[in-house]
C-alpha cells in the first residue's frame, strides 16, 4: 500500500510540474505578444503625431498668407 501511494504522489507532483511549465510558457508568449503590440502602438502614435504636426504647420503657413514649397527632404513655408 505504501508503494502505491508513493507512486501516486510522484505522478501528481510530476503533473503539477508539467502544468507549471506549460503555464510559464503561456505567460512568456503572452508577454512577448503584449510587448510587440506596445511597440506597434507606439510607432503608430508617433507617426500620427508627426503627420498631425505637419498638417498644423501647413495650416499655419496658409493662414499667414504663405505657400508650402517642397524642398529635397523638408517642406518650407514661402511667404508671398
Amino acid at each position: 500500500m505504501t508503494d502505491l501511494n508513493k507512486s501516486n504522489t510522484d505522478s501528481t507532483t510530476e503533473s503539477q510540474i508539467d502544468r507549471a511549465a506549460i503555464n510559464s510558457q503561456q505567460v512568456s508568449i503572452k508577454s512577448w505578444s503584449q510587448k510587440i503590440l506596445v511597440v506597434i502602438l507606439c510607432a503608430a502614435s508617433f507617426y500620427g503625431g508627426w503627420k498631425s504636426y505637419e498638417s498644423n504647420m501647413v495650416n499655419e503657413c496658409t493662414a499667414n498668407g504663405g505657400q508650402m514649397v517642397e524642398a529635397q527632404k523638408t517642406m518650407m513655408c514661402q511667404l508671398s
